[in-house]
């Protein structure tokens, strides 16, 4: 039997924005049963062309996952093809002739050999909690994090900085190509938690915040819980979108027992 089971559930809110451009999708994959994945987008570029970009990633990921083998294919690089297939995709599209669409990516694959795998491109993060307690998340592609990198910010400084959506790395990017940073954690149990989403939540919360959240709440009443308080704090701003997964390993139930014991009569 399993050590553990998965729970996971999406949130989504539109924030002040006119348009929802976030994009976010649990999948599984038919030819590698026990693989599952969460994989989220944050679109930009202006009209409906953040959108588009967004549903590509989520459009790669479906097709690369569904034709994923274990026997055949690393899970490396199917993440990173994600990528690349994406940021051909939307370069050829010309999707908006008014500003060049882009979108972050971050994605995250389980495996039966109790190994997780991530991906991401921008800053939309994947954040991994010991039950309540913080244990990393991903280092955004961003102007700022070079900043912080140099110590020529703090990390405090760099949350509420003007610039601090200024990517150096995102899918659909005239600039360049977009490079992966992947990710990993072997010997899942029960108890550790993920967290995917894009920067219209994170921008809100303490490490300590999010791990609470999450481990003290089932993915559906974490995610409500969430997007409320969201809504409070961003009261009197322009919120962006806030879009997230979140994926839980619990304990499993106990077995039921399905027979009855009796005496058994002496024979005669």
């Amino acid at each position: 039997m399993s050590q553990y089971r998965i729970e996971a559930g999406t949130g989504q809110h539109i924030g002040d924005r006119t348009e929802q451009q976030d994009r976010v999708a649990l999948l599984a994959a038919p030819k590698a049963p026990g693989y599952m994945m969460a994989v989220l987008a944050d679109g930009m570029g202006g009209k409906s062309g953040g959108a588009l970009a967004a549903e590509q990633v989520i459009r790669s990921a479906r097709q690369l996952f569904e034709s994923f083998s274990p026997l055949t294919d690393s899970v490396d690089d199917m993440l990173r093809s994600i990528a690349r297939d994406t940021h051909t995709i939307i370069k050829l599209s010309g999707l908006s002739a008014e500003k060049e669409p882009h979108s972050t990516m971050v994605a995250l694959v389980l495996t039966p050999e109790k190994e997780a795998i991530w991906a991401h491109v921008g800053d939309s993060r994947l954040y991994r909690f010991d039950g309540p307690n913080f244990a990393e998340h991903t280092i955004d592609h961003s102007y700022v994090e070079q900043l912080v990198a140099e110590g020529r910010l703090t990390r405090a400084q760099a949350k509420e900085h003007k610039l601090s959506n200024l990517l150096v790395n995102a899918l659909g990017s005239g600039n360049q190509e977009p490079y992966v940073t992947i990710g990993r954690h072997r010997g899942l149990r029960a108890g550790d938690h993920f967290l995917l989403c894009s920067d219209g939540l994170w921008h809100y919360f303490s490490d300590a915040e999010l791990g609470a959240a999450i481990a003290m709440n089932s993915p559906r009443d974490g995610a409500e819980m969430l997007i409320r308080k969201v809504r409070e704090r961003a009261a009197g701003t322009a919120a962006d979108n806030c879009t997230f997964a979140i994926v839980k390993l619990t304990v499993p139930p106990a077995e039921e027992k399905n027979y009855t014991v009796k005496k058994m009569r002496r024979a005669v």
